[in-house]
């Protein structure tokens, strides 16, 4: 009995009710929850418990890429400024604008017309002159303000391509790190798996307390690795918002799966396409196209311009016949070697530079193409061996580790071995998938290419 027979009845109850509470409480407590390590199943997900993961539409790259294309204020500032180069040629390559003159002569006084009707030097005169450089400077000042506007037009075109592969870059980055983060979340499902198994062998008394820690260890890592994706997955969502001109508070891009874009060019024939359709070798040409011209113009600037001047001249009508007046003159250049010869000198030394720049850019495209061409490459033999090979094989072998470990036929460190060799070989492979369509972002865009829209087509 737990009571005296001189106690009252409720304290007997409340003895009994403490009694109860205490055989609960050693039933239910756990093994493993001696050493205070457990963690939430949910929380080594990186997934809190009260919230609901909320599957969006998947956004198509292609989408993004027009959207970007509209709205990139980058993109629309180069093309206000190609638009304005356009408008040069047409001023430069005009002759200037004519003069007028109006001129009065009095004679005796300074009012207006004093001694008009009794002076043979008194008059009224209407004038215009025009000055007209040596020919062929205005058409070479046309043409050089055209290469202007061409190299304004490469410019654009460049940003372009560039603004396009930073938003397939960022949306591959997206699907890598939301493939991952899938990845993570079943890899810590297999680590239940080993826990489980550690579990059990402890209880047996076949195991030790160190397997269960370094398992909740490796729950804990893979609750940093998940917190650390999420971090940048942020990242990569404000970088593509921006490009897209998005409100940062906008809604989240889903991104699709990452594709398997197939690249059907040798090198050869990429880099043949760059000499035609690359923008910054374009835009090298154009400059040496425009310094070749101010050659040209630096040439004809020894020779003289020209001004012509016709004026009219009205006395008394009723006296005097009105005079006609036509003027030429010309602008000599005399001080060729201060300024010409200098203004020459420097024209072939531009172009020169402009010659070596081509050639600097010319090498650069093919070392970036040769550089990412390599990548894709590589990284798709990778891919293979990854897929035919490494993750059956290293899957293979963590299945079967976790069955002998069971069975006590293997050690814990083997067994957590193979699968952090699981997890690390996962994760690789779709990194290396996402560096693949990153290069082959990067061909498009010095290339002129549509690999993906292609690979989609097929």
């Amino acid at each position: 009995m737990l009571a005296s027979r001189g106690e009252k009845p409720h304290v007997r109850v409340l003895l009994w009710t403490v009694l109860w509470l205490i055989v609960i409480l050693v039933s239910s407590t756990d093994t493993s929850g001696a050493f205070g390590q457990d963690l939430p199943n949910d929380a080594f997900r990186g997934i809190p418990p009260q919230e609901e993961h909320v599957h969006q539409a998947v956004t198509p790259l292609c989408d993004l890429l027009a959207e970007g294309e509209q709205n990139n204020p980058q993109i629309a500032a180069v093309k206000h400024g190609w638009e304005a180069a356009k408008q040069i040629p047409s001023q430069v390559s005009t002759l200037p604008d004519p003069q007028f003159t109006a001129q009065q002569v009095n004679v005796g006084s300074p009012r207006p017309f004093a001694g008009y009707t009794n002076s043979d030097f008194a008059y009224f005169g209407l004038g215009v002159s025009q000055d007209f450089p040596y020919p062929g400077k205005l058409r070479l000042r046309g043409e050089m303000a055209k290469r202007d506007a061409d190299v304004a037009q490469q410019q654009y075109e460049s940003l372009r391509r560039s603004v396009l592969a930073n938003i397939k870059r960022a949306y591959f980055q997206l699907s890598y790190l939301s493939k991952t983060l899938g990845i993570l979340e079943s890899d810590g499902e297999l680590l239940q798996q080993v826990e489980k198994a550690a579990d059990a062998r402890y209880r047996s008394g076949m195991g030790n307390q160190h397997d269960l820690l370094q398992t909740q260890l490796e729950q804990t890592k893979l609750l940093r690795e998940i917190n650390m994706h999420h971090l940048e997955v942020a990242k990569a969502q404000a970088q593509i918002k921006q490009l897209l001109n998005r409100s940062q508070s906008s809604p989240d891009i889903e991104p699709a799966e990452l594709p398997e874009t197939p690249l059907a060019y040798s090198f050869d024939e990429l880099l043949s396409m760059t000499k035609g359709a690359n923008s910054e070798i374009a835009g090298a040409q154009k400059m040496i196209d425009k310094e070749s011209l101010q050659v040209d113009l630096a040439h004809k600037d020894f020779y003289p311009d020209f001004n012509v001047q016709y004026m009219w001249q009205r006395t008394d009508p009723a006296q005097f016949r009105a005079y006609y007046m036509l003027s030429f003159t010309a602008r000599v250049p005399i001080y060729r070697s201060r300024k010409q010869r200098p203004e020459l000198a420097q024209a072939e030394a531009n172009l020169s530079q402009s010659h070596s720049e081509y050639e600097v850019q010319a090498q650069q495209v093919a070392f970036d193409l040769r550089t990412e061409y390599e990548t894709a490459q590589k990284t798709a033999e990778l891919l293979k061996i990854y897929h035919q090979g490494l993750l059956p094989q290293a899957r293979a072998e963590f299945e079967a580790g976790v069955a002998a470990y069971q069975n006590n036929r293997q050690d814990f460190q083997g067994l957590f071995t193979s699968f952090q060799d699981v997890l690390n070989l996962d994760e690789e492979y779709w990194q290396s998938a996402a560096e693949r369509e990153t290069a082959l972002a990067r061909i498009e865009e010095l290339t002129g290419l549509s690999l993906h829209e292609e690979g989609t087509s097929k």
